[in-house]
């Protein structure tokens, strides 16, 4: 690797970790410019993962005010993402890599259209005698499965996350942004010990990104906190669509 490379690695991590922070999908980033540098695609995947997770925990720390009296909930769903993280992650080591790639696209494209109609859901869900702040076994399957989709790869994971929080809770969508970046970065952990203990990691590409999407997420928190609503949810919508047309004809 030479400085350029590096340079560039790290500036698309900043990147990474800023797009983590306020949407997610910071691995469409990363991850092709691994492969424009010429690393075998699980190994930039796995040294990627493991590269984002500091930047995911500092975004996470960023939200922390977003984040207080979600203790119950993110420990609900914690639960079911470690679940799906581990389970993707061990798929990603057994399964051919265009296993889960032909329906990507389609689910991210159904979390952009609940995220679209995620104010019309809350208005007819509101009185239901559901736990609305929690979720019931739909959400937490429906996160669970989202963890797998993160563990295995987790381009656009946070598109998924929030489109499937914010049309099935009752909360700000600040809130439930905080929240998809605690999930990811559950995901992204159990994923990254799997590999640890069973691939081979490139440390200083995973170094790299680690200390640029670190930078990233503490920006990135600011500038999502500050969003409006339905700034935020046109961002998601804009990033989530493009992920889907990007997997679609790579």
């Amino acid at each position: 690797m030479d400085i350029w490379q590096a340079v560039a690695i790290t500036v698309a991590a900043i990147a990474a970790g800023a797009l983590n922070a306020v949407v997610g999908s910071g691995t469409l980033i990363t991850f092709p410019t691994l492969l424009a540098f010429g690393y075998p695609p699980v190994l930039a995947n796995v040294s990627n993962n493991l590269g984002l997770i500091p930047g995911v925990l500092s975004a996470a720390y960023g939200y922390r005010r977003e984040l207080e009296g979600q203790r119950r909930r993110l420990v609900r769903l914690g639960l079911a993402s470690a679940t799906g993280g581990l389970l993707g992650a061990l798929l990603l080591l057994e399964l051919p890599a265009d296993a889960f790639e032909s329906v990507v696209p389609l689910l991210i494209l159904a979390a952009c259209v609940l995220i679209l109609l995620q104010p019309r859901l809350n208005r007819r869900l509101r009185e239901k005698p559901s736990d609305r702040e929690n979720g019931g076994p739909a959400v937490w399957l429906g996160v669970a499965a989202t963890g797998v989709y993160g563990g295995y790869f987790g381009a656009a994971q946070g598109v998924l996350l929030i489109g499937l929080l914010g049309s099935f809770l009752h909360d700000s969508l600040r809130r439930l942004n905080a929240t998809k970046t605690v999930l990811a970065a559950i995901v992204n952990s159990v994923a990254a010990l799997v590999f640890l203990t069973a691939t081979d990691i490139d440390w200083t590409v995973a170094g790299l990104i680690a200390v640029g999407s670190t930078l990233g997420g503490v920006l990135g928190a600011r500038l999502g906190r500050r969003l409006p609503p339905t700034a935020l949810r046109v961002i998601i919508l804009t990033v989530g669509i493009t992920a889907a047309v990007a997997m679609t004809v790579r």
